[in-house]
């Protein structure tokens, strides 16, 4: 056993300053994250903060809906173990996350520093218009001049700082030799500052400060409605490698050493006692347990664990301690492993090419090329830079990035919010784009088309004292048939028999006496039963044989209807889950699923979505689990519960809010409209770049013009946006 430490007394003042000075540097409290993955409303954060914050020893608690995650300051000896069953009794599934692992909470910097960008250019832009018309009402002269240096001094400052993103941007893509959207952005801000200082310098009547600072406010305008669309992006590779469990208790000559993870080596005994988390790959050598599963393959029952069965890191150990010797560690782990499919499957979906980005390729080298000959022609034609310079300004300025740089943001956030109000949440700026291309829909079963709960069907078929018996072994039990056999016997008004000694025997079941006869209830072969097709726990009562209480997964709300719509849509359905394949096989059945595959591992979903890619084929994938992660990062596009483990529902591009699945087909309806409305929106600029562009070319855009026709192009297009709605 570790042994504690006590400081030694000294009577010297000095002898006891070193160890002071030495106890400053330890740590005050302990840091803890812990993974909530079924929290899903406020009153669920306030219940878990409320009892988290009332344990002793803890300092504070904070619950962060959007991220499913507890962050617990506590005394520096409590432990993420402590605190699990404080959660899992407050109603909750709880995981540990290790703290050092994940990166620092992010605020919402980025956010706040586009918002504040927005409202320097915005309060420039209003200051200078109100300047810019007492010149278009008749100024002129030295009044006008005047008018025009101080739109200079608050035009210049404030461009400098607000246009930051898209200055930073251009040259991003100008040092690699390439063009987007904001290098011919960041040509007709630069070129109208430099056109109207060089105008006001010479007393000129025209200056584009209003009409740079306008474009500005807009575009940036455009930048913070994308950025509200989706939430911040992390790493699902980072989530992964966050849920591998940071400590481990080691057994060394008998005595058990609480150490990292990082110190294990292969062939350690390592204690996995009862709700714990395997930290490694390994070996059971003793004892008797059940495994969950379910996150890692998507097995529905828990795994009987027994001397020689290989474990995995991340399996949950149910009901007996287990000490495994390690096989595999660090990196070299299954859950490791898959933590690198993500990150590769991650790589690849970031090589998709927005709609924007698409039509930058066409539209910035014309811009560039059709101011140039503009100024090219003007200034053979009248020999004078002046006015070839600012009629090549005002072509920039007027063919408008602007409605094309609000095309794509403006419909994003109408589409957005209409699914938010229908429980979906968009997370990624091109997930519309890519849903609306979908042609297959790859469904995992337990947690996305199931509940992942077993339900009991046949309680009818039960006699009342069998009832009364089963129900006083089941409620001594954590296994799952057995917590779901106590919720439908005490909802059928049953009450637990007068049964001693109740224990529960790790890996088979629980046993007592009742009146003379030792009653189990547990697995078919500890038990006498014979074990079918179905999902059964058993229960002997010393007369007669056997009985079966059998068990289902429920589907989930609105499941059916979902598969229907998207079949009904054109869309191919398929089901691949690691779940056995007499269950897959029973809910493709209910579903009408004609194409399932059953017992895949979690590489063999990502294999068989970038197989479909292969063919051709657009996959949307929707699961929840550990072992879907992968999978949902290699498809097209994903979609999970907000249920799911931290790790899948990061590594999706939607969340599905709330337990229903038929959002899912009107999601898919709605992408294909929100893409619609973002080739109009590219329309609608390109028809306003061909009536504005001759004005500009003929020298007829003086800055009022300009400035009126972005403004009057941006509100058309945000107009026809909202049309989603």
């Amino acid at each position: 056993m570790t042994a504690q430490m006590r400081p030694n007394m000294a009577v010297c003042p000095g002898c006891v300053a070193a160890p002071q000075d030495a106890a400053e540097d330890a740590p005050t409290e302990a840091q803890i994250a812990l993974s909530l993955p079924t929290i899903h409303c406020q009153a669920c954060i306030s219940v878990v903060e409320r009892g988290l914050s009332a344990h002793p020893g803890v300092h504070s608690a904070r619950v962060n809906l959007t991220l499913k995650r507890a962050m617990i300051e506590a005394d520096p000896d409590m432990r993420a173990a402590d605190l699990i069953p404080v959660v899992e009794g407050l109603g909750y599934e709880a995981h540990e996350l290790d703290a050092t692992a994940l990166s620092a909470t992010q605020n919402d910097k980025a956010g706040r520093d586009l918002l504040m960008r927005l409202a320097v250019a915005g309060f420039a832009s209003m200051n200078v218009m109100l300047l810019s018309v007492s010149v278009w009402s008749g100024a002129s002269d030295a009044t006008r001049d005047m008018f025009h240096w101080i739109s200079a001094a608050i035009a210049l400052p404030a461009i400098a700082f607000s246009a930051q993103p898209f200055f930073v941007n251009a040259w991003s893509a100008l040092r690699v030799r390439r063009l987007n959207m904001d290098v011919p952005i960041v040509l007709a801000i630069v070129l109208a500052l430099v056109t109207s200082l060089w105008e006001t310098s010479l007393s000129g009547e025209h200056a584009y400060f209003d009409a740079a600072l306008a474009l500005t406010f807009f575009l940036l305008a455009g930048r913070y409605l994308d950025y509200r669309t989706r939430a911040v992006a992390r790493s699902a590779a980072e989530e992964l490698a966050a849920l591998e469990v940071p400590r481990a208790i080691r057994v060394l000559d008998g005595d058990e050493y609480e150490v990292p993870v990082a110190d294990l080596a292969i062939g350690d005994l390592i204690l996995v006692r009862p709700g714990g988390r395997m930290p490694v790959d390994g070996e059971i050598v003793s004892g008797n347990s059940e495994l969950d599963r379910s996150l890692l393959t998507g097995e529905t029952l828990p795994v009987f664990a027994e001397p020689g069965l290989t474990v995995s890191a991340g399996e949950v150990n149910l009901t007996g301690p287990l000490t495994i010797r390690a096989t595999a560690v660090g990196e070299d782990t299954s859950l490791h492993r898959m933590a690198d499919l993500v990150a590769i499957a991650e790589s690849g979906r970031s090589r998709y090419t927005s709609l924007a980005d698409s039509a930058a390729k066409l539209y910035a080298p014309g811009v560039h090329i059709l101011s140039a000959l503009s100024f090219v022609g003007w200034y053979l034609y009248s020999g004078d830079v002046r006015t070839a310079l600012n009629i090549a300004a005002a072509v920039l300025i007027i063919t408008c990035p602007c409605a094309l740089g609000l095309a794509v943001p403006a419909v994003t956030t109408a589409a957005s919010g209409r699914l938010f109000k229908k429980g979906m949440l968009i997370k990624h700026s091109t997930a519309l784009e890519r849903l609306a291309e979908v042609d297959t829909v790859v469904f995992d079963k337990t947690g996305t088309l199931t509940a992942g709960t077993p339900q009991l069907i046949n309680l009818g078929d039960h006699s009342r004292s069998d009832l009364e018996i089963a129900l006083a072994l089941a409620e001594s039990s954590s296994h799952p048939l057995s917590r779901a056999l106590t919720q439908a016997a005490r909802e059928a008004g049953i009450k637990p028999a007068d049964v001693q000694g109740v224990t529960e025997v790790p890996g088979y079941g629980a046993e007592g006496q009742f009146r003379g006869h030792t009653v189990r209830l547990g697995r078919a072969a500890w038990v006498g039963g014979h074990q079918g097709s179905q999902t059964a726990a058993w229960l002997q009562t010393g007369a007669g044989q056997a009985k079966a209480f059998t068990f289902s997964d429920a589907l989930r709300p609105g499941a059916a209807e979902s598969v229907q719509a998207l079949k009904d849509a054109g869309k191919d359905v398929l089901l691949i889950s690691g779940d056995t394949t007499g269950a897959v096989e029973e809910l493709a059945n209910r579903l009408g699923i004609t194409k399932w595959v059953a017992e895949a591992l979690p590489q063999d979903k990502a294999q068989r979505v970038q197989q479909l890619a292969e063919q051709g084929k657009k996959v949307l994938m929707v699961g929840d689990g550990l072992n879907d992660t992968a999978a949902l990062s290699a498809a097209h596009v994903s979609i999970s519960p907000a249920t799911a483990l931290d790790a899948a529902r990061v590594a999706s591009d939607i969340v599905l809010l709330g337990q229903d699945l038929s959002p899912i087909a009107m999601a898919c309806d709605t992408a294909v409209k929100a893409t619609k409305r973002i080739r109009e929106n590219f329309r609608i600029a390109t028809v306003y770049n061909i009536i504005a562009v001759p004005l500009a070319v003929v020298g007829l855009a003086t800055p009022l013009i300009a400035a009126l026709a972005m403004s009057s192009s941006s509100i058309t297009v945000s107009l026809n946006a909202l049309r989603l709605r």
